[in-house]
């Protein structure tokens, strides 16, 4: 349990901070935040290894590279089930996910 609370801060945290290093993320405050990085972490657990594994062939001929599109549409997934957080578009989307993911891990460094 303690492990997951250590992760949702840490996206919330990344999610909060995402605004101000692109102008296509938009937060509402930090409850949207909240929801949004546990938003993120159920379409993870649930929604992306389908989508990983129905993509398959794709992400073989395109050597992993479209892994960062799957990640972008999960964050784009994320942003249609939360109010308060939007993303505008499908480039921001998978240029973001890959800094969410730097910046989250990099609190989780810190944190743990």
């Amino acid at each position: 349990m303690n492990g997951f609370l250590v992760t949702l801060i840490s996206n919330a945290v990344a999610i909060m901070v995402m605004p101000y290093l692109f102008s296509g993320f938009q937060v509402a405050n930090l409850g949207s935040a909240l929801a949004a990085a546990l938003v993120l972490g159920l379409v993870n657990a649930f929604i992306k290894p389908v989508m990983l594994l129905l993509s398959l062939p794709i992400t073989l001929l395109t050597f992993g590279l479209f892994a960062f599109v799957i990640n972008g549409a999960v964050l784009k997934i994320t942003a249609n089930f939360v109010d308060g957080f939007q993303v505008n578009s499908w480039g921001t989307a998978i240029i973001g996910a890959i800094v969410l993911s730097l910046i989250s891990n990099i609190i989780q460094k810190i944190i743990a």
